[in-house]
């Protein structure tokens, strides 16, 4: 009659199998594999902080061109352009850009002759609305327009910044992207580093099981290496992403540019990346857990 043999003391158990090595590999794959997610997801939120802030600065604001080759006549039917929109209920405010400001705006491309005039220059009303505009509202402005005076011409600046919206956007879907690859990869990673640790200890957990051991016990122990390695890996990524996002925001700061302003992090985005550390580790475990538990599988 055979006794039951009593299950090992998970201690026992734990001194007979791997030990946390920050020396191997997989902590550093991981450290680097996070920075990159880091780096990734600040990019796709501040590209999303940036469209919206675009959007709603843009949304309300419409430009008014008028092509003139005479100075003097161009000017004369800018101030009337000016007074037939005022008149208008959607329009809140407007301003007629100076050719001076126009001309400096332009220099870079036109050199000196931008102020000259040898080369026409359109007049620009900048226009504030009260609500974004639709095709009708637009429309029912140009009418008004057309009756003050001829050669003016309304756009819309969310219609001619559509292409920058969808660029933005593809730049959004890229960082998802990259960030679902490198989660692919983390668990690539942990799956092979698994492996290759049970493998090497497959002796010792043939004798577990001849102590007593359970599957359970040895699972939780490698996946207990798995878990300290992967969060070491992680914190240390997540401060390395952080450092390179702080620098490249403080670079783009520099910049001075109010469109780039509104790609600002806020605390929300950050608490989204503070999120990412625990979401590899936990990516981790669960990796390790299904990697010794299909390893074991195999034994019996």
């Amino acid at each position: 009659m055979s006794k039951e043999r009593a299950a090992i003391d998970p201690k026992q158990a734990a001194r007979l199998l791997p030990k946390t090595r920050f020396g191997g590999p997989m902590p550093w794959v991981i450290a680097i594999l996070i920075a990159l997610v880091v780096v990734s997801a600040a990019g796709g939120l501040a590209l999303s902080n940036l469209a919206k802030t675009a959007r709603a600065d843009l949304a309300q604001a419409v430009t008014v061109q008028i092509i003139e080759a005479d100075p003097s006549l161009r000017s004369e039917r800018a101030q009337a352009a000016a007074a037939a929109l005022s008149s208008q209920p959607l329009v809140t405010s407007l301003r007629v850009v100076p050719q001076d400001e126009l001309a400096a705006l332009l220099e870079p491309w036109l050199g000196s002759s931008a102020g000259s005039q040898d080369v026409p220059i359109p007049a620009l009303i900048d226009v504030e609305l009260s609500a974004e505009a639709g095709p009708e509202q637009l429309a029912s402005l140009q009418a008004a327009l057309d009756r003050a005076v001829s050669g003016a011409k309304i756009d819309a600046q969310s219609v001619w910044l559509a292409p920058v919206y969808s660029a933005l956007a593809a730049l959004q879907w890229l960082a998802l992207a990259l960030i679902a690859l490198v989660a692919v990869a983390t668990a690539g990673a942990v799956w092979l580093a698994a492996r290759n640790s049970f493998a090497n200890h497959s002796e010792t957990v043939e004798i577990i099981h001849l102590l007593g051991g359970t599957d359970g016990q040895i699972t939780r122990v490698f996946q207990r290496t798995v878990m300290v390695e992967a969060l070491f890996g992680a914190l240390l990524g997540t401060a390395l992403g952080s450092l390179i996002v702080w620098a490249l925001g403080r670079q783009f700061a520099a910049l001075d540019s109010g469109m780039v302003g509104g790609a600002t992090l806020g605390l929300s985005e950050w608490l989204v990346i503070a999120a990412i550390p625990l979401a590899g580790v936990l990516l981790a475990i669960l990796t390790a857990r299904i990697t010794i538990s299909l390893a074991l599988r195999a034994m019996l």
